[in-house]
């Protein structure tokens, strides 16, 4: 009974004891090797880990290496497996916890946490201290209700002290992590504690092959794969993303009994990833499916029509994901970060396409565009409300939206325009769609020929490249060759 009383108290006891795991070299066995894709913030990253191997090569001139490093960056960038390979480089002890674990039911327990693991960081220094999703923990304070949230703010003040308290010249580096920065409460933020912040961003297309190169080296890949090209199909994509995909890739040649994953099956897991997993049970009767086909090919008419497009690679109508009856797919050349106002244009007149075919065809329209007029209609109010495109409207910023960095959240904001200038911005929202679809009208009126032809080899082979496409329309364009 003693024993029993004795191990109770003693479980007690150890609540306010912090729940990090530590990790020492031969555990992490991670290394800049693994995180593929981040050049920048692994440079920014260097002078750390030179800082925990020689610090005295920094003091001696009085410089203080940054107390807080914090990555930022969308999720599934590699925040977290940097922040582990800066500490396998370091050959330093590694405490490794979430945001959240701090915060529990009992009062002053998050504090009391915060407290011993800095007191055993300190004990084991030079070392690394982690905090991922940093924002469970250091979200601004006064935001919220109030009750358990008094919990989390006592647990952030005491982390606040904690930074101000401890000396950089100990070795304790603290590091953490969120895709939620502009929720984090400013005291965090200042120079002092977290002075530090490193991007870690979505790769490029040198990076994601790279990432690419890392993963591929855990699976039997075929000689005819080209990383190259798997790079420039998964534009957006993060190191997560392409990690899932080479295991796709893999699965998928082990369901055809391969003995090497080709790079047939690497381009099926991209459609895969991109719109879901193909359906060919799912039964479309003949009527909804030839609507299906004249749909798909006026998406890739009006593309490979438009100047300023990204290249029609595929063109399909067996069904996929939840609702996706076919699809369109659109591969860029290159990585962009802008976008040109005839580009935009462009894009709405192609998203539309799909819906003008139907009405040529058919002199109907169905519910297949639900999806592209969504789309459709966020591009035109963007460029009428945030990027000043709209000659009516003028230049000037509309939307008070706050949008959140690396995530899609929306914080809605007071609408600071009248309700005149509402229905200017829906008048030109409305405008600029209608005339894009009218161009697309016209774009595959010209060319009925070819859209027939099309859907009919589209119907019988239920997948064509976009260089088949690209054949027949070169074919219409000849002159005295038969459309």
């Amino acid at each position: 009974m003693m024993r029993r009383m004795t191990g109770q108290q003693a479980g007690f006891m150890s609540l306010g004891k912090n729940k990090a795991k530590i990790y020492v070299q031969e555990d992490l066995n991670i290394t800049f090797k693994d995180a593929a894709g981040v050049d920048e913030a692994k440079q920014e990253l260097v002078e750390v880990i030179e800082f925990l191997k020689e610090p005295e090569r920094f003091t001696r001139l009085g410089g203080k290496m940054p107390r807080g490093i914090l990555l930022v960056g969308p999720p599934g960038t590699g925040k977290t497996l940097l922040a582990k390979a800066v500490a396998g480089e370091s050959h330093v002890p590694f405490f490794s916890l979430s945001g959240s674990e701090f915060v529990e039911m009992f009062v002053g327990l998050g504090a009391a946490r915060v407290r011993d693991l800095f007191t055993q960081a300190k004990e084991k220094a030079p070392c690394i201290i982690f905090i991922d999703e940093l924002d469970a923990l250091g979200k601004a304070r006064g935001v919220g209700g109030v009750g358990g949230h008094d919990e989390r703010e006592q647990t952030l003040n005491q982390l606040l002290v904690e930074m101000d308290g401890f000396d950089p010249q100990v070795g304790v580096i603290l590091m953490a992590a969120t895709n939620r920065p502009e929720i984090l409460d400013p005291a965090l933020l200042r120079p002092g504690r977290f002075d530090r912040q490193i991007l870690v961003d979505r790769p490029d297309k040198p990076g994601r092959e790279a990432i690419l190169q890392v993963h591929i080296q855990s699976v039997h890949a075929a000689d005819d794969v080209d990383l190259e090209k798997l790079a420039g199909m998964t534009p957006g994509m993060v190191g997560a993303d392409l990690a899932n995909l080479v295991n796709e890739a893999a699965l998928l040649a082990v369901r055809k009994g391969k003995d090497k994953v080709g790079m047939a099956d690497f381009e099926e897991a991209v459609e895969r990833i991109v719109a879901g997993l193909e359906k060919k049970n799912r039964l479309i009767n003949p009527r909804e499916r030839e609507i299906v086909a004249y749909h798909e090919m006026g998406h890739a008419m009006v593309a490979l029509s438009l100047p300023g497009t990204d290249p029609v690679q595929k063109i399909s109508i067996i069904p996929r994901g939840i609702a996706a009856l076919g699809y369109t797919m659109q591969v860029p050349t290159e990585d962009r970060f802008l976008m040109k106002k005839t580009e935009l244009l462009n894009r709405i007149a192609t998203l539309l396409g799909g819906r003008a075919a139907e009405e040529i065809i058919f002199e109907d329209i169905s519910t297949g565009a639900h999806n592209d007029l969504a789309r459709a209609t966020d591009i035109a109010r963007s460029m009428v409300k945030e990027y000043g495109m709209s000659t009516t409207v003028g230049q000037v910023y509309f939307a008070r939206e706050k949008k959140g960095q690396f995530l899609d959240t929306v914080i809605q904001g007071a609408k600071e325009y009248s309700e005149a200038t509402a229905e200017l911005i829906d008048s030109e929202v409305r405008n600029i769609i209608q005339k894009q679809y009218e161009k697309a009208l016209d774009i595959l009126k010209s060319k009925r020929q070819v859209l027939e032809k099309g859907a009919t080899l589209l119907l019988d082979k239920e997948k064509i490249d976009g260089t088949e496409l690209e054949a027949i329309m070169m074919a219409s364009e000849t002159p005295g060759a038969p459309a």
